[in-house]
């Protein structure tokens, strides 16, 4: 089968999940003998742009002729049999949907957000989970800046969004959503998508374990706790701080980078039981997750299918988790980790507590998250799903 994968990535740097998810997908499907066509952007482009670059990008967020007339000539010369769409916003625009379509080809969507619901992608308003743009009406963005904190950016995104609710884009021209998780397939259904083009898949990492062990890292103690991932609002940050604000005999080693990091680092500094690494090398950062009692994932937004929580799976660690988006699917009470209600600072130290305290049963839940890995999130498995659901549009 040939493929044309579409993809915008983060900026460079970017630790995103959508940006790994691509890349392993099509890693994952040439390995299995079929042809992958990449047509991709990033959001460097965009800051490397002078004025007059900025000014045509910001228009070609509505509708980029630059990006439709690429993805047109690929689809003529390369006569692939769909296009997969990852992420479109905000370089290539849903021009790209309409690109294949009016060719004949059909359109596969990875949903790895809540971007049709909630433009910003995050269904958030500051730190508060919200959905109220599912109806349609965009403006109320610009009252409160939801996008990037800005009205004038709001207002931007809401009338791109609008033009296309109005024209049925997201509707009319995906011929299947590939949801990560229940929570956006009911998100969806809410907002009037069509049922039977919604598929669930989870995303899947290479066996972590195969390829990991701990090691021993100066200046780190024996035991500890771990968080990576992005240093950023919307991973929990603020409740990791607040939490270790309240503990003071459990360390913990914390790897990222992101918008919050020098607020972080800062606070980090004055905790003599916090580890803040920085940025580290992904082997590196496996390497030292092996050797953690457990994880810590205090997400405040909707997960999609969150790389962290299945690499923690396949690294037979138990994780403690918001109960919220992918997590309340990831983690089964009690058996491979512990989920606190969004928002209980008293919950999250509490299992931060419990489980430290309780070593036999931090190595039998990570035993068993070693189990979901494998019936769940293996790359063999993903590939069967992703083939069926190519052939369910192709006809093949």
């Amino acid at each position: 089968m040939k493929i044309l994968a579409v993809h915008n990535f983060h900026r460079k740097g970017s630790a995103s999940g959508d940006d790994q998810v691509f890349k392993s997908e099509t890693a994952m499907l040439e390995s299995h003998g079929n042809t992958v066509v990449r047509y991709s952007v990033s959001n460097d482009e965009f800051d490397n742009a002078g004025a007059a670059g900025k000014v045509n990008a910001v228009f070609g967020m509505l509708w980029s002729k630059k990006n439709y007339k690429a993805v047109q000539e690929l689809i003529n010369a390369e006569k692939p049999d769909l296009v997969h769409v990852h992420t479109f916003f905000p370089l290539l625009s849903p021009s790209v949907l309409y690109a294949a379509k009016r060719l004949g080809v059909p359109v596969v969507a990875t949903l790895h957000d809540t971007r049709f619901v909630c433009p910003c992608a995050t269904s958030l308003r500051g730190t508060e989970l919200c959905n109220e743009c599912g109806d349609g009406h965009y403006m109320r963005m610009c009252k409160y800046g939801c996008f990037k904190g800005s009205k004038m950016q709001s207002l931007i995104v809401a009338q791109i969004f609008g033009y296309h609710r109005k024209k049925r884009s997201f509707y009319e021209q995906i011929d299947r959503y590939i949801c990560l998780n229940d929570n956006q397939i009911n998100l969806l259904k809410g907002i009037g998508f069509d049922e039977k083009k919604i598929v669930k898949k989870y995303n899947f990492v290479t066996d972590a374990e195969a390829s990991s062990t701990a090691v021993k890292v100066d200046g780190l103690p024996d035991r500890y706790v771990v968080f990576y991932g992005r240093i950023g609002e919307e991973k929990g940050i603020r409740m990791l701080m607040k939490a270790w604000d309240k503990i003071s005999d459990i360390p913990l080693v914390v790897m990222g980078g992101g918008p919050l990091e020098n607020e972080f680092s800062a606070w980090a500094e004055n905790k003599s039981n916090v580890f803040y690494l920085g940025y580290t090398e992904h082997n590196k950062c496996l390497s030292i997750v092996k050797g953690a009692e457990f994880v810590v994932f205090p997400s405040i937004w909707y997960e999609g299918c969150s790389m962290v929580e299945i690499e923690t799976m396949s690294l037979g660690k138990a994780l403690i988790a918001t109960d919220l988006g992918f997590s309340v699917e990831a983690v089964t009470e009690g058996y491979n980790g512990t989920k606190f209600a969004l928002g209980s600072l008293d919950g999250f130290v509490s299992c931060i507590n419990t489980l430290w305290n309780d070593p036999e049963k931090c190595r039998l839940m990570g035993a068993n998250a070693r189990k979901e890995y494998e019936s769940k999130y293996m790359p063999e498995d993903n590939y069967r799903q992703l083939i069926g659901i190519y052939n369910s549009v192709t006809g093949k």
